[in-house]
């Protein structure tokens, strides 16, 4: 797509030469060039700088190189979810097809019935380690295309306890918030819209954590809220006024990040993304290079190319898991010895709980309205600092029983490891650690949905589904500044190596919901590498 051309040279090389097979290949840990014998031929590109991943992280990176001149391609494993008001470009939560999950042959969200089907680079992947396991969103907007849209800035306070000591709040609060926020514009929920029938269970979390004496919070989201009103009169098929946003919202009201940074980076001409190419390896060549090793893929998985693509400028914005497990496989299979020890540490889940809520006698009622847009900010507990938000339901009939979302403050006690016969990475967390927070958790939730009053029995029955299924959409960690990167997301000893995605954060954004602090921290770092690398590293 113009510009970006210039700099792209392919040609096919020899099978002797090709250099990558499949992250997560069962086979080996063999370096990439002695597995490639079989399978399609390798080709090559050259390029100046190359993004890995669409989120948060990834956008504002390929943006922020577009506006320095870079031309820079941006390399996705999943594809492009065309949104547009009315539209059915993604499943529903409880009617789910092979759109719902990231080349896996079921279902994979908890809460969602059980399905079987032909894999498919759906938009939902859940990574399995050893403890937690992780949900990622996939798709050009990564995981703003499956988020609530939970826009929160944290205290400074619980800001320095949580996130690496070198960053300033002060600035923080001052810019790069506010940048952040101005693309996102979110907004809280209108009076008009919170009072629909649907957004019954809205309105009883509000009145309970009233009942508490503390202050009700209505959480600012990235939406346009006139969708939800079109919603209500008819006029479109509802998706936030039932809640059904889990695999992503079809009625194209939701500032992702494909509509917003990465839609302005691809509108200069020097940004191309590149869809359904995914990186199985990453390494450094004897001249100091980098070398991306990328699978083409099909919608089914299959590989129809492999590409060796050099650049003097990486950046990995794959998410936490993505990557961390990229490094921590690069590292084991001495594909860049050097790396720092700590690649793969420093993991948490920012404190992430899902709560079954069951008032007995005062029902949610089936279709609560969404997303996550009430809750409450307990900060100030001695147990430790908690937001607690309302997750409205798309329940078909009514059940009793709404959902609840917690974010504390954890240890980043979480590491990576190599798994030499997947040929991948894998999480491991304590389920012991875990257990002290749910207990923590749990108590502080059932107080303030009580009434103030640690309610027993049927009276309000609230049961952590974290101890049924331990997972997080919220990983945080494995490449954290000061262990791994230095305080812009610069490898340490890695000249052109970057990262600046959630990996640099060690394990919890202030009791927080992370996207907002994500963005943020990303546009400081690169203020930092447009200021003193373009033109000089790359």
């Amino acid at each position: 797509m113009g510009e970006p051309n210039l700099s792209r040279r392919t040609f096919v090389v020899g099978a002797g030469a090709g250099l990558a097979l499949a992250a997560g290949a069962a086979s080996s840990a063999l370096a990439p060039a002695a597995r490639a014998a079989s399978g399609p031929a390798v080709s090559e590109q050259r390029r100046r700088a190359v993004v890995i991943g669409t989120g948060f992280g990834g956008a504002v990176t390929a943006l922020r190189l577009a506006r320095a001149g870079v031309p820079t391609l941006v390399l996705e494993r999943g594809i492009r979810w065309p949104i547009t008001p009315d539209a059915e470009t993604f499943p529903h939560m409880f009617s789910p097809d092979r759109r719902a999950a990231w080349l896996s042959p079921s279902t994979v969200l908890t809460g969602s019935p059980p399905r079987f089907w032909k894999p498919y680079t759906g938009v939902l992947e859940r990574v399995r380690g050893v403890g937690m396991d992780v949900f990622c969103g996939a798709g050009v907007g990564g995981g703003s295309l499956v988020y609530h849209g939970m826009t929160i800035q944290p205290r400074g306070d619980h800001f320095a306890a949580s996130m690496p000591s070198v960053l300033d709040y002060d600035a923080f609060d001052r810019d790069y918030y506010r940048r952040a926020a101005a693309v996102l514009k979110p907004e809280p929920i209108p009076d008009d819209v919170l009072a629909a029938p649907s957004y019954r269970s809205s309105r009883m979390f509000l009145d309970r954590v009233a009942d508490s004496g503390l202050e009700p919070y209505r959480v600012p989201i990235p939406m346009d809220w006139d969708v939800a009103r079109r919603e209500l009169r008819g006029e479109i098929t509802p998706s936030y006024t039932t809640g059904d946003v889990l695999y992503g919202a079809n009625n194209g009201g939701k500032n992702t990040v494909d509509r917003t940074w990465l839609a302005e980076a691809e509108a200069t001409g020097r940004v191309e993304v590149a869809t359904l190419h995914r990186v199985a390896d990453i390494e450094r060549d004897p001249a100091g290079r980098w070398v991306v090793h990328v699978e083409r893929i099909t919608t089914d998985g299959d590989v129809v190319e492999r590409i060796r693509i050099t650049t003097d400028a990486l950046f990995l914005g794959a998410g936490s898991a993505g990557t961390s497990r990229l490094l921590v496989k690069a590292r084991a299979k001495d594909l860049v010895p050097d790396l720092p020890e700590g690649v793969g540490a420093n993991w948490g889940n920012n404190g992430d709980r899902i709560f079954s809520w069951t008032p007995v006698g005062d029902s949610p009622g089936a279709l609560q309205g969404g997303p996550a847009c009430v809750g409450v900010r307990d900060w100030d507990n001695p147990a430790g600092p908690i937001t607690i938000v309302n997750g409205g339901v798309p329940f078909p009939t009514d059940v009793g029983t709404t959902s609840v979302i917690g974010f504390s403050i954890v240890e980043p006690r979480g590491v990576f490891r190599y798994d030499p016969v997947a040929d991948d990475a894998k999480l491991h967390w304590s389920q012991t650690y875990d257990a002290q927070q749910t207990a923590a958790t749990t108590k502080q939730v059932r107080r303030i949905l009580g009434g103030g009053k640690l309610v027993q029995g049927l009276a309000n029955i609230t049961l952590d589904t974290s101890t049924v299924e331990t997972t997080t959409y919220h990983p945080l960690g494995g490449a954290t500044i000061g262990d791994v990167c230095d305080p812009h997301g610069r490898v340490l000893g890695q000249r052109g190596l970057y990262v600046n995605d959630g990996s640099l954060i060690p394990g919890s954004t202030g009791a927080c919901n992370p996207s907002l602090t994500i963005a943020a921290l990303a546009e400081r770092n690169m203020d930092e590498v447009v200021t003193h690398d373009v033109g000089t590293v790359f």
